[in-house]
């Protein structure tokens, strides 16, 4: 087998005091070649189940944090179908969405940037996105228009690869180009970060975690071979064709951290985001000052 995935969950979690507000810039630079995002898309499709263990995994976290919420939903939007693997609460409809043309029609859904949705607002009560959020141009917008198309009291559940993710390949071309790097891999969000986009983006009761998944690689051949089934290969408006000498020596630095089977451990860092749209049925945080008891007489006792 060229990979064994190994989950750790929850291995850091941020989760704010209190929600605060700001305002989404209207004018995000473009970071994604989106053209080539839908073709790299639109290539991985046919393949995409020999490929899909970090979505399946996403899947099962965020399966795992729907069976902890006590209520009904009825209109679910699936963004970033890929092959429509995400099974709905029962007796909800669901709409499903992908920025790529085949994964979309292969789903029989709609084709759309996850930063230009075309569905109206409060169209949904349920939005589960995985594996996509970390390719898209204006992320910031994207949580507002997630939070925009939710009904009140509607909950939002996400999944992307987030900072920390495949610091084997990132060493091993820093090694092949310590001269002359280039960008290779697009800029990750952190745990942090991510929490605080969902409180800009308006949603109350924002919680964001971590889960751990470490896979073992007999070459980089393999690694690239998933990053390509998976749509996760480079679509950075400005990238570089990576030259025959600089693949050899970054294929040679990726053999030299092997452990002792031939195996190089690679690791992808699951950011979950959880977050609600506001509603006035949902408990707020205390106001400030409002306490009764004094936190140094209770620490003495």
């Amino acid at each position: 087998m060229p990979r064994v995935p190994r989950r750790t969950t929850k291995c850091l979690s941020w989760k704010p005091d209190h929600a605060t507000s700001a305002t989404v810039s209207e004018t995000a630079p473009e970071i994604f070649d989106r053209s080539a995002r839908r073709l790299r898309r639109d290539r991985a499709a046919p393949g995409f189940a020999g490929h899909d263990f970090i979505r399946a995994t996403m899947l099962d976290g965020i399966a795992e944090r729907l069976d902890a919420v006590t209520r009904n939903f009825t209109d679910v939007l699936d963004l970033g179908c890929f092959d429509g693997a995400f099974v709905a609460p029962p007796g909800a409809r669901v709409v499903r969405c992908d920025a790529g043309f085949a994964f979309a029609a292969g789903s029989s859904g709609v084709q759309a940037d996850e930063d230009r949705l075309p569905f109206a607002d409060a169209s949904f009560d349920l939005v589960v996105s995985a594996g996509v959020l970390d390719q898209v141009n204006d992320l910031p917008g994207a949580l507002t228009l997630i939070r925009r198309t939710l009904r009140p009291d509607g909950l939002f559940l996400g999944a992307f690869v987030g900072a920390g993710s495949l610091p084997a390949l990132r060493g091993a071309l820093r090694a092949a180009e310590s001269d002359r790097p280039a960008a290779r891999l697009h800029p990750q969000i952190d745990v942090r970060s991510a929490g605080d986009l969902l409180m800009r983006a308006g949603f109350t009761l924002p919680v964001a975690d971590v889960e751990t998944l470490d896979v073992g690689y007999r070459d980089i051949g393999r690694l690239y071979g998933d990053l390509r089934g998976m749509a996760a290969s480079n679509v950075l408006a400005q990238r570089q064709p990576l030259r025959a000498d600089t693949l050899a020596r970054t294929i040679a630095a990726f053999a030299a951290a092997a452990d002792d089977r031939g195996r190089t451990h690679e690791t992808f860092q699951m950011v979950f985001l959880t977050g609600w749209s506001p509603d006035p049925s949902q408990p707020k945080p205390a106001r400030r000052g409002s306490a009764t008891a004094s936190l140094g007489d209770a620490l003495r006792r």
